[in-house]
């Protein structure tokens, strides 16, 4: 009896035990759910984003990146698709056997690819034998495929492969304006996500690339969109289009004389950049080497038109003697002894001809570019804060704001005797191309100093919208009209005198003035200067034509191989020779009084009043359209032109009929037919003297005309 109460006893005990351990288990639990329901994060997992990873899908609607056309819209970089081949492997992907979803004969799929992808046969079927895997790729081979290539493959019709589509960056024209341009490409292979790397492309990326947009949806455990749940979208921005200054005439007939030029002669380098003397656009740049944006090439990541400051040489002699005419210091007949100069620490600097001319005045000794003629004007009338100042003034020493990514510049460091001659005529300072043809501009706008500029406009490739619009930038006076029409006539007096330092440079009209410049190289390995004649930059800074300025010229040379400045002055005397051509101006003389016209904005105004003026004026004009009011113009405002040029009038007549442009200058029929929405393809340089749409035609949406040129057009 007292065995059974024990065992009794124990067994109440026990079930407490029990009971009480569930009752705790129960609480544990219960504490557990609370804390998971009031809790946002355990075990440093968000809990609100893991449920929403596992019950949402956003797909990413990817942005397209803008175009880059040049100013006459000849797309320069562009998007285009591109494909990678896959080949799927698993036998399991077929339900059909009649309609195979895998590659079924490796050998004979490895046979008909090899030659398309340009590989081995047996490369090929070494990744269609790989084993255990659901599918595979070709390598470098089968990435990067374009449209081409993929319909070869689709025609074999074979089963098993496929294609995944992505973009890429393609640059139609190769290594054309490349270092302007730059180049994209996408960050991991495959991805559309593109990026500047260089140019335009890098400093422009956000602008071109746009935003893309998403569309977010409830999905099940399939990765379906679960019925009736709503979608949230957002539309991608598409990347905008930048048109540059670029003029691809004018271009091509840089990069095509640089070409020439590199039969006869070598160098380390050699860049050659165009400037619109009227407005500051950059027409053309080009540098040799180059690359091509396609296949990257690159040689040299700095672009020696912004990037890469040099000591300019004997072309700085024509700011230092504005500097002197500026600050009332300069009499051209003042007379000095050319030949060498010794320094009051005893250094001696020289002439490029050390035996001297005897005594000549300054003037002439900036046409036979003397050293010591600068050192006279300094250490007689200057000092170094003056020099210092006006090439300030000019834009050296500082950057030009030219669109272009990480612009270096330059220095204007000079201090002691030496230092402040050398910088006189261009040695122990670094200036870029672009600050040099800035410094120029004053020349060609009574004075003005105009900032350069290379890109023309960004559109909403969407809208059509104008989102910037570039144009003439005016920044101060620095120079008198007394110092601009001197400065000319001494460029002049250098290339079209007798026995000058740019006589290389003299062209049969004699409209081609400029001043040459030959610096020494530093050496990088310590002080002084690199010896031998070849170890130079040789340059040449100039305008054309002198009588009415069209464009400003600069170009240079590193090392430069049989004769110093030949390089450069047989590739502009081509390049002046096409220019002239192209935008018509004649090499006849006359004895016609021609004067200038800057011809104002006759933009909204009433076709009487723009009349009047330039009948006023003694300007030709023609009329498009019957409207009474003008809607665009050609030239643009602020262009100088003369009286024997013309003036195009844009009314707004909705009905306006192809115009007749047969014995126009190439430049001024494109401008004139573009600015009516036609598309213009240039055959030859020169004058039109057949247009492929005949006079009085309907303007459609997308007419395009075909103009035939002639380097002299002769009206029968």
């Amino acid at each position: 009896m007292k065995k059974k109460k024990k065992r009794l006893k124990n067994n109440i005990r026990y079930s407490k035990l029990v009971i009480f351990a569930s009752l705790l288990l129960f609480f544990v639990m219960i504490g557990r759910v609370i804390q998971l329901g009031l809790s946002s994060e355990i075990d440093g997992i968000n809990l609100q984003e893991l449920a929403s990873k596992r019950t949402t899908k956003t797909d990413k609607i990817s942005a397209e990146r803008g175009t880059i056309y040049s100013s006459d819209g000849d797309a320069l970089a562009q998007n285009v698709a591109s494909y990678k081949l896959i080949a799927y492997l698993d036998s399991k992907r077929t339900t059909n056997p009649k309609k195979p979803q895998h590659v079924v004969d490796k050998e004979d799929t490895a046979s008909k690819l090899a030659p398309i992808l340009e590989m081995e046969k047996d490369d090929v079927l070494k990744y269609l034998s790989k084993e255990n895997v659901y599918q595979t790729e070709f390598g470098s081979k089968g990435k990067g495929l374009n449209e081409i290539t993929k319909n070869k493959i689709e025609a074999l019709n074979l089963p098993g492969l496929d294609f995944i589509e992505s973009y890429k960056r393609y640059y139609p024209k190769g290594k054309f304006a490349s270092y302007v341009v730059g180049y994209a490409k996408s960050e991991n292979d495959g991805d559309s996500n593109i990026k500047g790397e260089m140019g335009i492309e890098k400093q422009y990326d956000t602008i071109l690339k746009g935003e893309d947009g998403y569309t977010t949806y409830q999905k099940d455990l399939k990765g379906y969109k679960i019925a009736n749940t709503p979608v949230v979208r957002k539309d991608a921005i598409q990347g905008k289009d930048i048109y540059l200054t670029i003029d691809s005439n004018i271009q091509f007939f840089v990069e095509q004389a640089i070409n020439n030029s590199n039969r006869d002669y070598d160098w380390e380098w050699f860049t050659v950049t165009i400037m619109d003397a009227k407005t500051g656009a950059i027409l053309a740049t080009a540098s040799d080497p180059s690359f091509d944006p396609n296949i990257r090439d690159v040689t040299n990541y700095m672009d020696i038109f912004c990037q890469t400051p040099y000591e300019p040489g004997s072309t700085m002699k024509t700011f230092t003697y504005m500097a002197a005419m500026e600050n009332g210091v300069y009499d051209g007949n003042e007379t000095y002894k050319s030949g060498v100069y010794v320094t009051n620490d005893g250094t001696e600097i020289g002439d490029w001809n050390r035996n001297g001319w005897g005594y000549i005045n300054y003037d002439k000794g900036y046409a036979l570019s003397s050293n010591v003629g600068v050192i006279n004007i300094i250490n007689r009338h200057m000092d170094s804060l003056m020099l210092r100042q006006y090439f300030k003034n000019l834009g050296f020493g500082k950057k030009t704001g030219i669109e272009l990514p990480n612009e270096n510049k330059g220095k204007l460091d000079f201090k002691y005797e030496t230092e402040i001659y050398n910088a006189g005529f261009g040695q122990g300072i670094l200036t870029t191309p672009v600050q040099n043809v800035k410094a120029m501009s004053p020349l060609t706008n009574d004075g003005m100093l105009l900032e350069p500029y290379i890109v023309s406009k960004i559109v909403d490739s969407e809208t059509g919208e104008v989102t910037l619009q570039n144009e003439r930038r005016e920044v101060e006076r620095v120079a008198s009209s007394n110092t601009v029409s001197k400065m000319i006539q001494l460029m002049d007096d250098t290339v079209n005198g007798i026995g000058n330092t740019g006589s290389g440079y003299r062209i049969e009209s004699g409209e081609l003035i400029g001043k040459t410049g030959t610096a020494q190289i530093a050496n990088e390995r310590g002080g002084g200067y690199i010896q031998g004649t070849e170890n130079v930059i040789s340059s040449f800074a100039g305008i054309y034509p002198k009588s009415n300025p069209q464009v400003i010229i600069y170009a240079s040379v590193k090392k430069p191989t049989m004769g110093l400045q030949k390089p450069i002055s047989n590739a502009i005397k081509e390049i002046v020779e096409n220019i002239s051509k192209y935008y018509g101006n004649s090499s006849d003389n006359t004895s016609i009084d021609i004067k200038d016209f800057v011809v104002p904005s006759f933009i909204n105004k009433k076709l009487d009043t723009a009349k009047t003026m330039l009948d006023t004026n003694g300007i030709h004009y023609v009329v498009l359209g019957d409207g009474d009011k003008i809607i665009k113009q050609s030239p643009s405002n602020r262009n100088t032109i003369t009286t024997s040029d013309t003036v195009y009038l844009i009314t707004n007549d909705s009905n306006i009929k192809v115009p007749n442009v047969v014995g126009l200058s190439s430049k001024t029929a494109k401008d004139v037919l573009q600015k009516l929405g036609i598309k213009v393809n240039l055959d030859g340089v020169g004058y039109v003297y057949e247009q492929s749409v005949s006079e009085g035609s309907d303007i459609v949406d997308g007419l395009e005309i075909t103009l035939k040129l002639s380097p002299k057009f002769n009206p029968e």
